[in-house]
């Protein structure tokens, strides 16, 4: 799974410490699941749409997806 959480956060002007504390986690647990080290949970994949203004289908990619 790929994602697009680095560059809608930096377009947004949002530090990955202001994106954790909105989402209740960890700044390590974005750096984390920016760099695809990290899959987050429903739950927090959810939260992250809502704080970046976007769908968790723009966010996420699945390898083999032809969209």
């Amino acid at each position: 799974m790929k994602n697009n959480i680095r560059d809608i956060r930096k377009k947004m002007k949002i530090s990955q410490e202001d994106l954790a504390n909105k989402c209740s986690v960890t700044r390590q647990t974005i750096n984390a699941i920016e760099n695809d080290k990290y899959d987050p949970t429903l739950s927090l994949a959810f939260k992250l749409s809502i704080h970046l203004e976007t769908t968790v289908d723009q966010l996420f990619t699945f390898e083999g997806d032809t969209k």
